[in-house]
């Protein structure tokens, strides 16, 4: 898992922009970019996250933020979701699971008081010079965008 001060790795994914390099796009927002893996578009607790960016993007790049949307769907699901929901930020399917592995947001988790293996709802926060401003792990859906506002100054 990424702590904060960490170099955040960078990557190139496909997404519903094309490709996305994550240091291309540092200083898409004057304090840098937020970076969330969600399991599965189209369900439940992942579409309410998305929402959740969507209806508060405007507030967050406002505050100088950009953000992007990690999971391991395809592009073909990606793009259906973005467009089922209205979703107005970037999505990069990340199906090898490559990149939420080195993020530290694949790996073991509970679900249904099993323990599996799979995508940690995650967010990471990366600041222009490519460090982590802030990572938060095995985040609930319901409210988590409000708390990141919160932790990040936003709401003040």
């Amino acid at each position: 898992m990424l702590n904060s001060g960490d170099r955040a790795p960078d990557f190139t994914l496909d997404s519903t922009a094309g490709t996305f390099r994550l240091s291309e796009h540092l200083n898409d927002g004057a304090r840098g970019v937020i970076v969330y893996f969600y399991p599965k578009a189209n369900t439940p607790g992942c579409t309410t996250e998305a929402c959740d960016f969507r209806d508060n993007l405007n507030s967050l790049r406002s505050a100088g933020y950009a953000v992007v949307g990690v999971s391991p769907d395809s592009l073909t699901s990606l793009e259906k979701f973005r467009e089922k929901q209205g979703l107005n930020f970037v999505l990069a399917s990340d199906p090898d699971h490559a990149v939420a592995s080195e993020w530290g947001a694949w790996g073991e988790k509970q679900n249904w008081g099993k323990t599996v293996t799979g995508m940690r709802r995650s967010t990471v926060v990366v600041n222009p010079d490519g460090t982590v401003a802030a990572a938060f792990y095995n985040v609930k859906a319901t409210g988590h965008v409000a708390r990141l506002r919160r932790d990040l100054g936003i709401d003040e």
